[in-house]
């Protein structure tokens, strides 16, 4: 049976090997490297408090639009684990005391939206710009509500919530400062890939 874990729709897809086993090698070494990358766009930060800033979302914005689904979500799971073992891959640091901290829904929504676009992708988005974008900012609201509603819950009595007005606080301190800013991420990720979808993936 052949190993099918991306689609010729994506530009992984589009540069996949014949093999099963080269398959399994290049996708196994493909979500390391993703995870390096996202990674990496998590150093990236403006340090804000409760939730910084970051270029995480781009990143997984990006690569589940040129990986797709299985690969995309994989990835993200990946760079998960990697953070609840304690390697310090997200903003600023690692564990799983981190994972449960005010960025947690944020951190879990990111397999929503890997999930998200990486379908889009897998159903030929890679080609149309104002699809991929439209599947981004449909995940970026999914990961902005698991975010949301896990603040919400867990906002206790934390300094930085109006105790008095919970749910608008934390709205107003961890939601609305970010939607210019990720609406302009996934604008340019969208318009990243399928330029690139243009220029390599279409050709084959």
């Amino acid at each position: 049976m052949a190993v099918t874990l991306t689609t010729p729709n994506t530009l992984l897809g589009a540069f996949q090997p014949k093999g099963d086993v080269a398959k399994l090698a290049t996708n196994a070494a493909i979500v390391l490297i993703g995870t390096m990358l996202i990674t990496a766009a998590a150093k990236v930060n403006v340090p804000v408090w409760p939730v910084p800033v970051t270029l995480q979302s781009f990143a997984i914005a990006a690569l589940a639009a040129a990986f797709g689904l299985r690969i995309g979500v994989a990835t993200v799971a990946a760079y998960l684990l990697e953070g609840a073992l304690g390697l310090p891959v997200f903003a600023t640091g690692g564990g799983l005391a981190y994972l449960v901290g005010p960025t947690g829904g944020f951190l879990i929504g990111f397999l929503a939206l890997a999930a998200i676009v990486g379908a889009a992708a897998d159903r030929g988005a890679s080609g149309r710009p104002f699809t991929l974008f439209g599947a981004m900012l449909v995940g970026s609201a999914v990961l902005y509500a698991f975010g949301f509603a896990w603040l919400v819950a867990m906002a206790g009595q934390a300094a930085w919530v109006d105790q008095t007005n919970v749910v608008a606080s934390a709205f107003a301190k961890a939601v609305q400062p970010f939607l210019v800013w990720d609406t302009l991420k996934m604008a340019f990720a969208a318009l990243t890939v399928t330029g690139l979808w243009g220029l390599f993936g279409a050709k084959r």
